[in-house]
Protein backbone atom coordinates (compact mmCIF):
# COMPACT_ATOMS: atom_id res chain seq x y z
CA UNK A 1 0.00 0.00 0.00
CA UNK A 2 1.03 3.58 -0.55
CA UNK A 3 2.70 5.20 2.45
CA UNK A 4 1.61 8.54 3.89
CA UNK A 5 4.86 10.02 2.60
CA UNK A 6 4.24 8.74 -0.93
CA UNK A 7 0.71 10.08 -0.78
CA UNK A 8 1.95 13.53 0.20
CA UNK A 9 4.58 13.48 -2.55
CA UNK A 10 2.01 12.66 -5.22
CA UNK A 11 -0.35 15.31 -3.86
CA UNK A 12 2.45 17.88 -4.09
CA UNK A 13 3.07 16.95 -7.72
CA UNK A 14 -0.64 17.31 -8.47
CA UNK A 15 -1.02 20.69 -6.80
CA UNK A 16 2.28 22.55 -7.10
CA UNK A 17 4.27 23.56 -10.18
CA UNK A 18 7.27 24.18 -7.92
CA UNK A 19 7.28 20.53 -6.83
CA UNK A 20 7.12 19.43 -10.46
CA UNK A 21 10.01 21.70 -11.43
CA UNK A 22 12.20 20.65 -8.50
CA UNK A 23 11.68 16.91 -8.91
CA UNK A 24 11.36 16.72 -12.70
CA UNK A 25 8.24 14.61 -12.17
CA UNK A 26 4.54 15.06 -12.88
CA UNK A 27 1.29 13.14 -12.50
CA UNK A 28 -0.55 11.54 -15.38
CA UNK A 29 -4.13 10.46 -14.68
CA UNK A 30 -6.46 8.34 -16.79
CA UNK A 31 -6.48 4.94 -18.45
CA UNK A 32 -5.55 5.94 -21.99
CA UNK A 33 -2.82 8.47 -21.30
CA UNK A 34 -1.14 6.37 -18.59
CA UNK A 35 -0.69 3.56 -21.10
CA UNK A 36 0.92 6.01 -23.54
CA UNK A 37 3.75 6.99 -21.17
CA UNK A 38 7.09 5.92 -22.69
CA UNK A 39 8.68 3.23 -20.54
CA UNK A 40 11.81 5.34 -20.04
CA UNK A 41 9.72 8.07 -18.40
CA UNK A 42 7.45 5.91 -16.27
CA UNK A 43 8.15 5.98 -12.54
CA UNK A 44 5.22 4.47 -10.63
CA UNK A 45 1.66 3.48 -11.52
CA UNK A 46 -1.05 3.58 -8.85
CA UNK A 47 -4.39 1.81 -9.22
CA UNK A 48 -7.39 1.67 -6.92
CA UNK A 49 -8.88 -1.52 -5.50
CA UNK A 50 -12.02 -0.92 -7.54
CA UNK A 51 -9.93 -0.61 -10.71
CA UNK A 52 -8.14 -3.94 -10.24
CA UNK A 53 -11.46 -5.62 -9.56
CA UNK A 54 -12.64 -4.83 -13.08
CA UNK A 55 -9.55 -4.05 -15.18
CA UNK A 56 -6.10 -5.50 -15.78
CA UNK A 57 -3.57 -3.27 -14.06
CA UNK A 58 -0.19 -2.55 -15.68
CA UNK A 59 2.59 -4.83 -14.49
CA UNK A 60 4.19 -3.56 -11.29
CA UNK A 61 1.37 -1.16 -10.43
CA UNK A 62 0.83 -0.32 -6.78
CA UNK A 63 -2.68 -1.06 -5.53
CA UNK A 64 -4.16 1.49 -3.12
CA UNK A 65 -7.49 1.74 -1.38
CA UNK A 66 -10.24 3.75 -3.05
CA UNK A 67 -9.98 6.29 -0.23
CA UNK A 68 -6.25 6.69 -0.75
CA UNK A 69 -6.70 7.01 -4.50
CA UNK A 70 -9.25 9.79 -4.08
CA UNK A 71 -6.64 11.73 -2.09
CA UNK A 72 -3.98 11.57 -4.80
CA UNK A 73 -6.26 11.94 -7.83
CA UNK A 74 -6.96 15.32 -9.41
CA UNK A 75 -10.33 14.44 -10.96
CA UNK A 76 -13.62 14.36 -9.04
CA UNK A 77 -14.63 11.01 -10.54
CA UNK A 78 -11.28 9.26 -11.08
CA UNK A 79 -10.89 6.26 -13.36
CA UNK A 80 -8.77 4.56 -10.72
CA UNK A 81 -5.40 4.73 -12.46
CA UNK A 82 -2.65 7.35 -12.42
CA UNK A 83 1.11 7.43 -12.75
CA UNK A 84 4.10 9.51 -11.75
CA UNK A 85 6.31 10.15 -14.77
CA UNK A 86 9.49 12.03 -15.60
CA UNK A 87 9.08 15.30 -17.44
CA UNK A 88 10.06 14.61 -21.08
CA UNK A 89 13.07 16.33 -22.60
CA UNK A 90 13.84 17.05 -26.25
CA UNK A 91 16.96 18.04 -28.15
CA UNK A 92 17.25 21.80 -28.66
CA UNK A 93 18.87 21.13 -32.04
CA UNK A 94 15.38 21.00 -33.51
CA UNK A 95 15.06 24.74 -32.85
CA UNK A 96 17.80 25.41 -35.41
CA UNK A 97 16.00 23.62 -38.21
CA UNK A 98 16.20 25.98 -41.20
CA UNK A 99 12.78 25.15 -42.61
CA UNK A 100 11.22 24.27 -39.29
CA UNK A 101 7.65 25.02 -38.25
CA UNK A 102 7.39 26.49 -34.77
CA UNK A 103 4.87 27.89 -32.30
CA UNK A 104 5.66 30.33 -29.53
CA UNK A 105 3.00 30.73 -26.85
CA UNK A 106 2.86 33.87 -24.74
CA UNK A 107 0.84 33.85 -21.50
CA UNK A 108 -1.62 31.16 -22.58
CA UNK A 109 -3.55 30.33 -19.41
CA UNK A 110 -6.36 27.92 -20.22
CA UNK A 111 -5.41 24.22 -19.83
CA UNK A 112 -7.86 23.24 -22.57
CA UNK A 113 -6.31 25.70 -25.03
CA UNK A 114 -2.82 24.50 -24.16
CA UNK A 115 -3.76 20.85 -24.55
CA UNK A 116 -5.46 21.54 -27.87
CA UNK A 117 -2.37 23.33 -29.15
CA UNK A 118 -0.19 20.35 -28.24
CA UNK A 119 -2.48 17.93 -30.06
CA UNK A 120 -2.83 20.16 -33.12
CA UNK A 121 0.92 20.76 -33.25
CA UNK A 122 1.56 17.02 -33.28
CA UNK A 123 -1.11 16.47 -35.90
CA UNK A 124 0.18 19.20 -38.25
CA UNK A 125 3.85 18.30 -37.97
CA UNK A 126 4.99 21.29 -35.92
CA UNK A 127 8.67 20.86 -35.08
CA UNK A 128 8.54 22.50 -31.65
CA UNK A 129 6.42 24.54 -29.28
CA UNK A 130 8.00 27.21 -27.08
CA UNK A 131 6.16 28.24 -23.91
CA UNK A 132 7.10 31.51 -22.24
CA UNK A 133 7.35 32.00 -18.47
CA UNK A 134 3.82 33.44 -18.25
CA UNK A 135 2.18 30.47 -19.95
CA UNK A 136 0.43 27.93 -17.73
CA UNK A 137 2.44 24.92 -16.58
CA UNK A 138 2.08 22.25 -19.28
CA UNK A 139 2.61 19.54 -16.64
CA UNK A 140 -0.38 20.54 -14.51
CA UNK A 141 -2.86 17.61 -14.38
CA UNK A 142 -5.65 19.31 -16.36
CA UNK A 143 -3.30 20.32 -19.15
CA UNK A 144 -1.67 16.89 -19.28
CA UNK A 145 -5.06 15.21 -19.67
CA UNK A 146 -6.04 17.72 -22.35
CA UNK A 147 -2.96 16.85 -24.42
CA UNK A 148 -4.17 13.23 -24.62
CA UNK A 149 -0.59 11.96 -24.78
CA UNK A 150 0.90 14.60 -27.07
CA UNK A 151 2.86 15.97 -24.11
CA UNK A 152 5.19 12.97 -24.51
CA UNK A 153 5.59 13.16 -28.28
CA UNK A 154 5.41 16.80 -29.32
CA UNK A 155 8.77 18.55 -28.80
CA UNK A 156 8.35 21.52 -26.50
CA UNK A 157 10.54 23.84 -24.46
CA UNK A 158 10.09 26.40 -21.69
CA UNK A 159 11.83 29.76 -21.98
CA UNK A 160 12.39 32.60 -19.56
CA UNK A 161 12.97 35.01 -22.43
CA UNK A 162 10.66 34.71 -25.44
CA UNK A 163 12.36 37.71 -27.03
CA UNK A 164 15.68 35.84 -27.25
CA UNK A 165 13.93 32.88 -28.86
CA UNK A 166 12.38 35.09 -31.54
CA UNK A 167 15.66 36.85 -32.23
CA UNK A 168 17.46 33.50 -32.56
CA UNK A 169 14.88 32.35 -35.11
CA UNK A 170 15.32 35.53 -37.09
CA UNK A 171 19.09 35.10 -37.15
CA UNK A 172 18.53 31.61 -38.55
CA UNK A 173 16.33 32.96 -41.32
CA UNK A 174 13.05 31.75 -39.83
CA UNK A 175 10.20 34.13 -40.70
CA UNK A 176 8.21 35.14 -37.63
CA UNK A 177 4.45 35.78 -37.89
CA UNK A 178 2.44 37.48 -35.16
CA UNK A 179 -1.20 36.44 -34.88
CA UNK A 180 -2.75 39.83 -34.21
CA UNK A 181 -6.16 41.49 -34.36
CA UNK A 182 -4.48 44.38 -36.13
CA UNK A 183 -2.97 42.02 -38.64
CA UNK A 184 -1.64 43.54 -41.80
CA UNK A 185 -2.57 40.61 -44.05
CA UNK A 186 -4.90 37.62 -44.00
CA UNK A 187 -3.28 34.50 -42.57
CA UNK A 188 -4.04 32.47 -45.71
CA UNK A 189 -2.20 34.84 -48.04
CA UNK A 190 1.23 34.61 -46.38
CA UNK A 191 3.96 32.20 -47.48
CA UNK A 192 4.84 29.57 -44.88
CA UNK A 193 6.88 27.28 -47.12
CA UNK A 194 10.19 28.27 -45.53
CA UNK A 195 11.22 28.38 -41.89
CA UNK A 196 8.12 29.65 -40.05
CA UNK A 197 7.30 30.61 -36.47
CA UNK A 198 3.86 31.68 -35.26
CA UNK A 199 3.48 33.84 -32.16
CA UNK A 200 0.23 33.19 -30.26
CA UNK A 201 -0.80 35.51 -27.42
CA UNK A 202 -2.92 35.46 -24.30
CA UNK A 203 -6.60 34.54 -24.60
CA UNK A 204 -7.82 37.88 -23.31
CA UNK A 205 -5.09 40.37 -24.12
CA UNK A 206 -3.55 38.93 -27.24
CA UNK A 207 0.13 39.15 -28.10
CA UNK A 208 2.26 41.73 -26.30
CA UNK A 209 3.43 44.73 -28.28
CA UNK A 210 7.05 43.79 -27.52
CA UNK A 211 6.80 40.44 -29.29
CA UNK A 212 4.56 41.84 -32.00
CA UNK A 213 7.21 44.44 -32.81
CA UNK A 214 9.80 41.70 -33.28
CA UNK A 215 7.74 39.81 -35.84
CA UNK A 216 8.36 39.99 -39.56
CA UNK A 217 4.66 40.07 -40.41
CA UNK A 218 1.37 40.51 -38.56
CA UNK A 219 -1.39 38.21 -39.77
CA UNK A 220 -5.10 38.13 -39.03
CA UNK A 221 -7.75 35.43 -39.21
CA UNK A 222 -10.88 37.08 -40.62
CA UNK A 223 -14.04 36.69 -38.53
CA UNK A 224 -17.69 37.28 -39.27
CA UNK A 225 -20.52 38.09 -36.91
CA UNK A 226 -19.77 39.98 -33.72
CA UNK A 227 -16.69 38.01 -32.68
CA UNK A 228 -13.81 39.99 -31.22
CA UNK A 229 -11.29 37.15 -31.22
CA UNK A 230 -10.86 33.41 -31.61
CA UNK A 231 -9.94 30.84 -29.00
CA UNK A 232 -6.12 30.53 -28.90
CA UNK A 233 -6.34 26.82 -29.66
CA UNK A 234 -8.53 27.45 -32.69
CA UNK A 235 -6.26 30.22 -33.97
CA UNK A 236 -3.17 28.04 -33.61
CA UNK A 237 -4.97 25.21 -35.39
CA UNK A 238 -5.83 27.32 -38.41
CA UNK A 239 -2.32 28.69 -38.70
CA UNK A 240 -0.35 25.47 -38.41
CA UNK A 241 -2.66 23.53 -40.70
CA UNK A 242 -2.42 26.25 -43.34
CA UNK A 243 1.36 25.99 -43.07
CA UNK A 244 1.13 22.22 -43.28
CA UNK A 245 -1.10 22.50 -46.38
CA UNK A 246 1.39 24.78 -48.11
CA UNK A 247 4.20 22.36 -47.31
CA UNK A 248 2.32 19.36 -48.69
CA UNK A 249 2.29 17.68 -45.28
CA UNK A 250 0.41 14.38 -45.38
CA UNK A 251 0.91 13.18 -41.81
Amino acid sequence: MITNRQCREVQELVKKAKARRETGLFVVEGERIVREIPSALLQTVYVSETYVATEKAPEGAEVVTDAQFSKIADTKTPQGILAVAKIPTFSTEILRKKKGLFLLLEAIQDPGNLGTIFRVAEGAGVDAIILDAKTADPYAPKTVRSTMGSIFRQPHFLTEDAKDTVLAWKRDGVKVFAAHLAGAIRYDTADYSGGTAFLIGNEGNGLSEELTALSDQRIIIPMGGRLESLNAGVAASLLVYEAARQRGFEG
